[in-house]
């Protein structure tokens, strides 16, 4: 029985049964803080276990789509663990409870095929129980399993949790004997290789808390009675109704295993239980191929992109041991190209998204592939280099700052790094790297929190909210209001008033000035109190609910406790409100054109300008930036009313409202709405209707990072202003070509074209002069202790490539049968660099090209024994090179 059809028929009997089918939820958890991904079917469905949400039905089924990472290590050692897998979860609320649960599962797993079911014997299902549940132990029995096939089990076996404090309770498992062949009989307790649990049922009676391993946690209350939680492990179920031995041979999976294989030219066995990684290495690298790619191919189609943190960096980490296994099998090619697409064929069954969406998909594992080759060369050698370093140093372990330079400057991750040293038999100082990266999480952290809080103690914030409570922010309907002065701050504490000439911050009961905040550049203005005056150049928002003004006392003294009056730049919020109206159109249109995925990964809403960052694999054609450009400023021309409105998420949702990956929202959201072109979730400040961006100018589209593209874009004045500009500089130079305007762009590139050709003729002209005295130079050879030597330099500004051709060429013209060594000093830009190069017959004698490149540069440069070079030293030490070279040659 294939994969799907397992699914098919698990959702057909429980729905029969009155169960609603519910869709699978996608893997990234967002909702949960504690979870970066779905890791258990009943996920979706805490809130209601937990009694914070009235489920919507008592009873419910699904096929959830699963992700758990802890042993991303040990993938493939095993033969019945992985990281991706699927989890068929039937639950009730406050229905049914034991009494429901155990008949319905074992009627399923019993049933014959003909009649729906899955025909397992059920003389070879074996149930656990809990130590203490004898009501599970009485329904196992009235349903038909004998006493001595039901195993009574401790808490680490039958007692389930997330593993993060939550729903829980005592459980009772569903065990298949796979015969004798795998291992002694007598049950579980006696052998699980023989004894493969597929089914747990779980009877969610308590929340639990304070869990620090399986055995130790503690219970912290009851839930509702008659909730029930169970899961049938779907490849564990198509194991054993596919009679294969492990989840590497059902139909989802081998398929991906067997391209693998044939790629690579090894040989896959089957082997059931442990596998040990010294005994079947090509087996255990098989099964990550295999288990990586099925799991990179349902997180990038669930739209996680790959990246450097969360959880895009376990995607990029399971992309990469997947690449780096495919190379340490011999492939050498690009793999994903040949091995995704079967995965895709294997999951589009159950996931037809997975085809529809493949060009997206595919897309983004591609472009992961060759950025990680391109580190891997890069970071590769380096390593290398370092492993050597330390072995000849005599030490065991590769520094931490090692490590962290890998990581830190040419992106090599540190798990990688953990392999390759372990594989060389070398240990890393794992715990110096995690210092230097937590120095530099703490700079990064240390920077953003000095920009909210402008270095002043947060206590002193606190202390002013505790006392006032939260500032009311009115700026949605007013530019300007009366406000009393609740505190004036400076130097790390309150200091009740200030003078002119003072910086200081100010915290007013209510104010209409926005704090920066989800890409919308702050107020600025004035704030007058009595005879005083301040003038804000800054406003944060630097602990939740408080609103603090940076500003310049311009005149007089303000004091806390007076009154003032708040007036902001009203030019400034206009240009910043039209651009940010405008980033929400730009980021709808690119999604109508790029499709869902183009999601908004950042932003800058500034007067006149916008910054909008999204998610895409790929660049962006000219083509669709000028379409997109175009319905953009379409929109304005219909003059759409923006509107904005308070609802609470789960409306939000269900109008279509976009929200942020990654934002914090709380149960009652703003939703801005243009029109009805574009709808989302938004704090900031937007213009009453779309014609009053006036122009959307697209200037420039560029990557920022991997699977991340940024568009530079003027609004406004702003626009109108760079195309008149451009209208000038067209003129201009229409005329100094003298063609139409229209033909300007032709002629700048035939000029261009001209002027790279004669730049071409220049380096064949300088090429000539810098070799034009190769023979000289060959004939001058000193000798030196039998060596001819020939120590030059090239003409000013000499290119490198030049500089190396020089070299080679006067060697080239010394008798083959003389030892030689040339070398060749050039200066540029301010600095010196030397060439060197060795013939055969001098190098028989033990002279190496790098050996004398290092010797001139104290160690450094790099190169082969015949030609090698080195840089950097100022332009004036390079006569020095040239007569360290020849000592050394002396001194051999």
């Amino acid at each position: 029985m294939r994969t799907a059809e397992i699914k098919r028929r698990y959702l057909g009997y429980f729905e029969a049964n009155g169960h609603a089918v519910v869709p699978s939820a996608p893997l990234p958890a967002i909702s949960d803080p504690n979870l970066l991904f779905v890791n258990a079917g009943m996920v979706q469905f805490v809130p209601y276990f937990l009694g914070q949400q009235a489920p919507p039905y008592r009873r419910a089924v699904s096929v959830q789509k699963c992700l758990r990472t802890p042993d991303i290590d040990e993938v493939g050692k095993t033969s019945r663990h992985g990281t991706f897998f699927q989890m068929n979860g039937n639950f009730s609320f406050g229905d049914y409870f034991k009494d429901g649960a155990i008949p319905l599962a074992w009627d399923l797993v019993t049933k014959p095929v003909a009649q729906g079911g899955y025909g397992l014997d059920p003389e070879r299902v074996w149930p656990t129980v809990y130590l203490d549940d004898d009501e599970a132990f009485r329904i196992w029995r009235s349903v038909g399993v004998p006493a001595e096939r039901i195993v009574r089990r401790g808490r680490t076996d039958n007692f389930w949790s997330m593993g993060i404090p939550g729903p829980a309770g005592p459980s009772s498992e569903m065990f298949y004997d796979r015969g004798p062949e795998y291992g002694r009989a007598g049950g579980p307790e006696v052998d699980e290789d023989r004894y493969m649990e597929f089914w747990n049922l779980v009877f969610m009676q308590y929340e639990i808390a304070d869990i620090t391993s399986k055995e130790h946690f503690r219970i912290v209350g009851e839930l509702p009675a008659n909730n029930i939680d169970t899961g049938m492990g779907l490849e564990r179920m198509a194991s054993i109704l596919q009679g294969v031995d492990n989840l590497y041979e059902i139909d989802e999976v081998r398929p991906i295993l067997d391209r693998a294989a044939e790629l690579t030219g090894k040989r896959y066995g089957a082997h059931s239980g442990q596998v040990a990684s010294e005994s079947h290495p090509d087996d255990v690298r098989l099964r990550v191929i295999a288990d990586h790619v099925r799991t990179a191919l349902m997180l990038i189609g669930d739209g996680v992109t790959p990246s450097n943190e969360g959880r895009g960096y376990v995607l990029r980490r399971i992309v990469r041991r997947a690449i780096r296994s495919v190379r340490l099998l011999g492939y050498q090619d690009r793999a994903l190209p040949e091995l995704l697409p079967v995965a895709r064929d294997c999951m589009a069954p159950s996931y037809p998204e997975l085809a529809a969406e493949f060009d997206r998909i595919s897309q983004y594992a591609y472009a992961e592939e060759d950025a990680f080759l391109s580190t891997l060369r890069a970071g590769t050698t380096i390593l290398d280099t370092a492993i050597a370093e330390t072995r000849s140093a005599g030490k065991a372990a590769l520094t931490g700052d090692k490590a962290f330079q890998l990581h830190d400057t040419y992106g090599f991750p540190i798990d990688l790094t953990l392999e390759i040293a372990a594989e060389q038999g070398l240990t890393v100082d794992a715990e110096g790297f995690r210092r230097l990266m937590a120095d530099q999480r703490n700079r990064a952290k240390a920077d953003a929190r000095a920009r909210k809080t402008g270095h002043t103690d947060v206590s002193a914030y606190r202390s002013v909210l505790d006392a006032g409570g939260p500032v009311e922010f009115t700026g949605y309907t007013e530019l300007n209001r009366e406000s009393r002065v609740r505190a004036v701050l400076a130097g790390g504490g309150e200091v009740g008033a200030a003078v002119e000439g003072d910086t200081v911050e100010l915290v007013l009961d209510t104010t209409p000035f926005y704090a920066e905040g989800g890409g919308q550049q702050p107020d600025q203005g004035l704030i007058t109190v009595g005879g005083g005056q301040v003038e804000v150049f800054d406003v944060q928002q630097p602990v939740p609910g408080l609103i603090v003004h940076r500003a310049r006392v311009v005149r007089g003294e303000v004091r806390a406790g007076e009154t003032g009056y708040a007036e902001i730049d009203v030019t400034r919020r206009r240009a910043i409100s039209r651009s940010h109206t405008a980033t929400h159109l730009v980021h709808q249109t690119m999604r109508n054109f790029l499709g869902e995925s183009a999601t908004q990964a950042g932003s800058l809403n500034a007067p006149g300008r916008l910054r909008f960052d999204f998610n895409t694999p790929t660049g962006v054609a000219p083509s669709v930036l000028h379409d997109v450009e175009q319905q953009v400023n379409e929109v304005l021309l219909a003059d759409l009313e923006v509107h904005a409105f308070i609802t609470t998420q789960e409306e939000a949702r269900r109008i279509g409202a976009m929200a942020l990956f990654g934002e914090k929202y709380g149960e009652r959201v703003r939703v801005v709405e243009v029109g009805d072109y574009a709808r989302e979730l938004c704090g900031g400040t937007h213009v009453a209707r779309s014609a009053q961006l006036g122009l959307v100018k697209i200037l420039s589209e560029a990557s920022v990072g991997s699977g991340v593209r940024r568009i530079e874009a003027l609004v406004g004045m702003d626009a109108f202003g760079f195309l008149a500009r451009e209208h000038l500089l067209v003129s201009r130079l229409a005329e100094l070509f003298r063609v139409p305007g229209d033909q300007v762009a032709d002629r700048v590139e035939q000029t261009v074209t001209q002027l790279r050709d004669v730049e071409k003729e220049l380096d064949k002209l300088r090429a000539q002069l810098v070799l034009g005295g190769a023979a000289a130079l060959a004939g001058q050879a000193k000798d030196v202790r039998g060596v001819a030597y020939v120590g030059t330099e090239a003409p000013e500004g000499a290119a490198g490539n030049d500089v190396r051709t020089l070299a080679q060429e006067i060697r080239g013209r010394i008798d083959p049968a003389r030892p030689a060594v040339v070398a060749v000093a050039a200066r540029s830009n301010g600095k010196a660099s030397l060439v060197v190069a060795v013939n055969a017959a001098a190098r028989s004698r033990g002279l190496a090209a790098k050996d004398l490149v290092k010797a001139a540069f104290s160690g450094r440069g790099g190169g082969s024994d015949d030609l090698a070079q080195g840089g950097g030293l100022p332009a004036a030490e390079a006569p020095k090179l040239l007569a360290t070279v020849e000592k050394a040659i002396a001194e051999a």
